[in-house]
């Protein structure tokens, strides 16, 4: 047969199937592979507006299509994301251990527990996979240091970091007004004894040589 047989009992075809609806869940993907875009320079902050209006307000799947036809998919970007769970809280608990580290294509979740004590923690941003616009870390540290590697688009905020017996060192990446903030840090709880560090990514030996700042196309 040419065509499947409706409820109604019509036949339909190809031509005339109506266009899928997205749900929820499409609309947020589409979202993913918009804001990782723009981490990676990919978009404009004013492109990057205007999409997410249209993919938060698109109904068709073939809308949200239309909005990512010309950016690689958030699996090329994000070093794999297919399959990977994306959490909404984690806890990391280790006591007078070895350093704690997250770096290369990790998953930022909504919210990251920080129970440390006397264990260096790293949390470096240059290549994670962003799928919300804000990180709340609460932390509970002691000792030690607390570095946040930042890229383009990723800012800190310590405002409501209670420090004991400890100091805040912040090196801001280059400001660029077109670079959209991608991923909002905000540093809650309390550091006692010990260093918060939020820097960029070190340059690399070509970077240093050509003086371009870090994750910026050579054309750039």
């Amino acid at each position: 047969m040419s065509g499947e047989i409706s409820p109604a009992g019509e036949h339909s075809g190809p031509a005339s199937s109506p266009e899928l609806r997205a749900s929820h869940a499409d609309r947020d993907r589409a979202v993913d592979v918009l804001r990782i875009a723009a981490g990676d320079g990919l978009l404009t902050a004013d492109e990057l507006d205007e999409r997410l209006e249209a993919a938060l307000s698109a109904r068709t799947l073939s809308e949200l299509a239309a909005l990512t036809a010309d950016l690689p998919s958030v699996s090329a970007t994000g070093g794999g994301m297919a399959g990977v769970e994306v959490k909404d809280v984690v806890r990391i608990e280790q006591v007078h251990s070895g350093a704690v580290e997250r770096a290369g294509h990790w998953v930022v979740p909504r919210r990251l527990e920080l129970a440390v004590t006397y264990c260096k923690v790293t949390l470096d941003f240059t290549d994670a996979v962003i799928t919300h616009d804000t990180l709340r870390i609460d932390v509970a540290m002691t000792g030690k240091t607390l570095k946040l590697i930042t890229r383009p688009g990723v800012v800190v905020d310590t405002d409501e970091l209670r420090l004991v017996h400890s100091s805040v060192k912040y090196r801001r990446t280059p400001a660029n007004p077109d670079a959209p903030v991608t991923l909002r840090v905000e540093l809650v709880g309390q550091k006692a004894h010990g260093r918060v560090v939020v820097r960029p990514a070190r340059r690399t030996f070509g970077q240093w040589l050509l003086r371009r700042p870090p994750s910026l196309p050579a054309g750039d």
